[in-house]
């Protein structure tokens, strides 16, 4: 029995002394982390989205401090959380647009042809490795949502079409979508911007037009109205290189003759 109480104490003994070692390293060894951290994080929308590029919001606030990442850095806080993180910090903050995903396809059920019939699992990313996809048009859209699996603000879903919709209210614009679309389909645009190119093949125009009835086809009717380049046709495919254009009357007439509405306004 004295055995047992013996050991008792002594395991107690080490246990304490471990104890106070450790509370003694604690205090030689810790970090002071500034304040500011936690009042960035308070603003912070807590979204912990990752499209700020961080793991959490806990870590962009950690960054920003450190003036590692800039204080408009979090997508989906916008001008507002910039602004409040801007006063902690006591720094100006220059104003910007609010950005929201834009598809950049037409490519619905009614306008594709499709090459095949696909069975196997029903992920854009599993289908692109299957010969591309099932669609004839190898940059279009699938449609089977895995945009829609990575927004965390219920801002996308699959239209009657069969092609993904952006709820443009509700898009933060944290570019989650845009890295899981294996087309590379989605792009962040500001929100006021109306007009695109909805198309990313670069296929000869026949080509183009036989796979999908809403392909720019390259014809060049777009720049017939504009100088200076402000909308140019490369491999195959029209491209506005400057957006104020689209605000010139005659621009906007050729513009508009666009044949598939490749190009086209963006309600």
């Amino acid at each position: 029995m004295s055995s047992l109480i013996i050991s008792i104490l002594t395991m107690g003994a080490i246990a304490a002394f471990f104890a106070y070692g450790l509370s003694i390293a604690q205090k030689k060894f810790k970090v002071e982390e500034d304040p500011k951290i936690d009042e960035v994080e308070e603003v912070l929308p807590g979204a912990n989205c990752g499209g700020c590029g961080f793991p959490g919001c806990r870590a962009l606030a950690e960054s920003i401090v450190a003036g590692e990442s800039k204080p408009d850095s979090c997508p989906v806080g916008g001008s507002e959380t910039a602004n409040a993180i801007g006063k902690i910090l006591g720094v100006e903050i220059e104003k910007s647009e609010r950005k929201v995903a834009v598809l950049m396809c037409r490519g619905t059920e009614e306008a594709a042809k499709i090459k095949a019939d696909y069975r196997g699992i029903e992920t854009c990313y599993a289908a692109t490795i299957v010969q591309k996809g099932n669609k004839s048009c190898s940059y279009g859209c699938l449609g089977y949502g895995d945009c829609v699996l990575v927004c965390n603000f219920d801002a996308i879903r699959i239209g009657d079409e069969g092609i993904p919709i952006v709820d443009r209210e509700k898009c933060t614009g944290c570019g989650m979508c845009v890295k899981a679309c294996p087309k590379h389909l989605f792009e962040l645009h500001p929100i006021s911007r109306k007009f695109f190119v909805f198309c990313k093949s670069i296929d000869n125009g026949k080509t183009s037009r036989a796979n999908c009835k809403n392909a720019c086809i390259g014809c060049k009717i777009c720049i017939k109205g504009v100088n200076n380049e402000e909308i140019v046709v490369e491999n195959n495919l029209s491209r506005i290189n400057n957006i104020e254009i689209l605000n010139n009357e005659e621009a906007m007439k050729w513009v508009g003759k666009c044949p598939t509405k490749a190009i086209d306004f963006l309600e």
